[in-house]
């Protein structure tokens, strides 16, 4: 680092822009398949009927984060080309085009990129109600000033990438810390693996593992979250100490950090935070050039001016993030302004020791006392005995998501009752949400709901009946509806 220009970090700023801009055409492209079932016009949710409601009154109002459907109403075909706009401007950012002009035309696909997506997470009630939705619009605000390839990236925007990824981890780190005993005693992942909220394909396998591994996992957790994020300021040093001591530091936390999160993609499925995650660590990368820089000119006055305007206006915004690290109630997933910036961190405090899941249930019988009853199959979720938990992040299946979240909860939420409607109703909009429908496109004449304790099977018991996962009926949670009952 050489004052206002990070000259080092040229390869950083290649990994953030384009890394994050992939990130936003994941997200955009999740919005297009699953906004209108969930959210739309005749969603389970409709966003129309929340904007009425911020619309009936000032004060509810100000309860709704900035949304460009605040001023342009909203319909399902705007949502589509507001979408599909901002996939293109992602993919023309991944290509690398817009930073080939000055700083400022990058600066607004960011900024463009930033707005169109926090006006859909604005509105996204429970289903956008995530930590990597924030993390992506505070990565994506961010990015918008990292500048073009003409000139090094400033200083400033690299520290502030550091700081968004220290809250990211340490924040992490400490809400398990201090939350269930399991994560200082060390047995959190013997539970973890097999009831997190979407297991992937080798989330049985490491589940399996032993104990010692599992504790082991644990402990390395905690150094990667509460420890190696500190190192993450290290090149700061190099003001003052020479040589590549402080850069070596840096770039040995981001492999920890990068290293731990493969880990996590390898063995769940947690949207895009993990990858977010690894391309946020690449803030730290230090790439001496070792000769003449590859760039033609240094920071534009204006550009310098802008970033430290920026930064200071980040570190005002900070404080609330900072002193809820160290508060001892801290927040979690939490945002302390209308722009998402600067925003606290963190997830699993505690880990559930059983996995319950519910089952959607329908038959076309008249009578639901000796019907045969066959289940809805999601995309994610574990259903099937002998299905192969798939792969989907980055991707975010959001209907999946949320009913793992069910069980959690005292009482079933209304989207869910209004998901069993759309099923009775055979919407196909709803049935496309999931991975198949048992009924062909035809009308149910009955739904229920059944709960089961799902375990991952023992090798003994995968030798026997080749089937990935066993299950325990507990009760029939939601008793046959019809939508004769319904009217």
């Amino acid at each position: 680092m050489e004052g206002f220009a990070a000259v080092d970090f040229g390869f950083a700023r290649e990994v953030l822009q384009r890394g994050i801009a992939a990130l936003f055409v994941v997200a955009f492209a999740s919005t297009l398949n699953q906004f209108r079932p969930l959210l739309g016009e005749r969603g389970l949710l409709p966003a129309p009927r929340l904007l009425e409601w911020a619309a009936g009154s000032t004060r509810a109002g100000r309860m709704l984060r900035p949304t460009v459907f605040r001023y342009v109403r909203y319909t399902d075909r705007r949502l589509v080309v507001l979408c599909g706009g901002g996939i293109l401007v992602a993919v023309l950012l991944v290509a690398g085009l817009p930073q080939l002009g000055p700083p400022w035309v990058p600066m607004l696909c960011f900024l463009a990129l930033w707005l169109g997506y926090m006006s859909i997470v604005s509105i996204g009630q429970t289903f956008y109600g995530f930590g990597w939705e924030m993390l992506l619009l505070e990565a994506g605000f961010l990015a918008a000033f990292l500048g073009s390839r003409d000139q090094p990236p400033a200083t400033a925007v690299i520290v502030l990438f550091w700081w968004l990824l220290f809250r990211l981890e340490f924040g992490a780190g400490m809400i398990k810390i201090r939350g269930g005993r399991e994560w200082r005693d060390l047995t959190a992942l013997m539970y973890h693996h097999e009831t997190q909220p979407m297991p992937g394909p080798l989330s049985r396998q490491a589940h399996l593992l032993p104990a010692w591994f599992h504790r082991g996992e644990v402990l390395g957790n905690h150094v990667a979250q509460l420890l190696v994020p500190w190192l993450l300021f290290a090149p700061i040093l190099g003001f003052w100490i020479p040589g590549a001591v402080p850069a070596i530091v840096g770039a040995a936390a981001v492999a920890v950090i990068v290293a731990t999160q493969l880990w996590l993609v390898l063995t769940g499925n947690f949207a895009w935070l993990n990858w977010a995650t690894i391309v946020l660590a690449f803030a730290g990368l230090g790439v001496p050039s070792g000769g003449s820089p590859p760039w033609r000119d240094g920071i534009p006055l204006y550009w310098v001016v802008l970033t430290s305007v920026v930064a200071i206006g980040y570190a005002v915004l900070s404080v609330p993030a900072a002193r809820n690290l160290l508060a001892r109630r801290q927040l979690m997933n939490a945002s302390f302004n209308r722009w998402q910036l600067a925003n606290a961190y963190g997830a699993f405090g505690t880990v559930t020791k059983e996995r319950i899941e519910y089952v959607v249930e329908g038959t076309t019988d008249a009578d639901p006392e000796t019907a045969t009853w066959v289940e809805y199959a999601f995309k994610g979720k574990p259903g099937a005995l002998d299905r192969i938990p798939r792969w989907v992040a980055p991707y975010h299946l959001r209907l999946d998501w949320l009913m793992w979240f069910l069980p959690l909860g005292r009482s079933l939420e209304d989207w869910f009752t209004a998901f069993l409607v759309r099923l009775l109703e055979a919407d196909a909009a709803t049935l496309r949400l999931l991975a198949a429908d048992p009924f062909a496109g035809g009308r149910p004449q009955w739904v229920r709901v059944v709960s089961y304790r799902y375990r991952f099977t023992t090798r003994a018991q995968f030798r026997e009946t080749h089937e990935r996962w066993t299950r325990d009926r507990r009760r029939v949670l939601v008793r046959p509806v019809s939508l004769r009952m319904e009217g």
